[in-house]
């Protein structure tokens, strides 16, 4: 048995006559941190799922709630009207029975045509669809 010329706690490689603790795997001083086996859990596994489930599920809603807004606010701009809406005003859009749309002041309740809703004019330039 050859004799070491190190202490029995410095790990020191004969062969290739350099310290190299740090490249071990396992522990090698009283210090290092514990050689026992690791206990993986993966419970948060569900709990992350359940997580990316409810937020994709938000962001359908969320892009459904913009895409209809879309075409609302679209539906709107394409229609007939000749007068410059003001934002916050309420304006009803119509339909004709040629299926025309135009966009008018009158109420739905002082004269009998198909209204298709109430909107109000945003200062972003969006129109926002109001309950009738």
């Amino acid at each position: 048995m050859k004799k070491s010329k190190y202490a029995d706690n410095i790990v020191f490689n004969e062969e290739k006559q350099e310290f190299d603790a740090y490249k071990k795997k396992y522990p090698t001083t009283v210090g290092s941190q514990s050689f026992d086996e690791i206990k993986v859990d993966k419970s948060s596994v569900k709990s992350a799922h359940n997580y990316f489930s409810s937020r994709l599920n938000e962001i359908q809603s969320e892009y459904n709630k913009l895409l209809e807004e879309y075409k609302w606010t679209k539906l709107v701009y394409e229609s007939e009207y000749n007068f410059q809406p003001n934002v916050g005003h309420k304006y009803y859009l119509y339909q004709r029975d040629n299926k025309t749309l135009w966009l008018s002041l009158v109420d739905p309740k002082s004269w009998n045509h198909k209204c298709l809703g109430c909107f109000q004019l945003l200062n972003s330039g969006k129109w926002k669809k109001l309950n009738l």
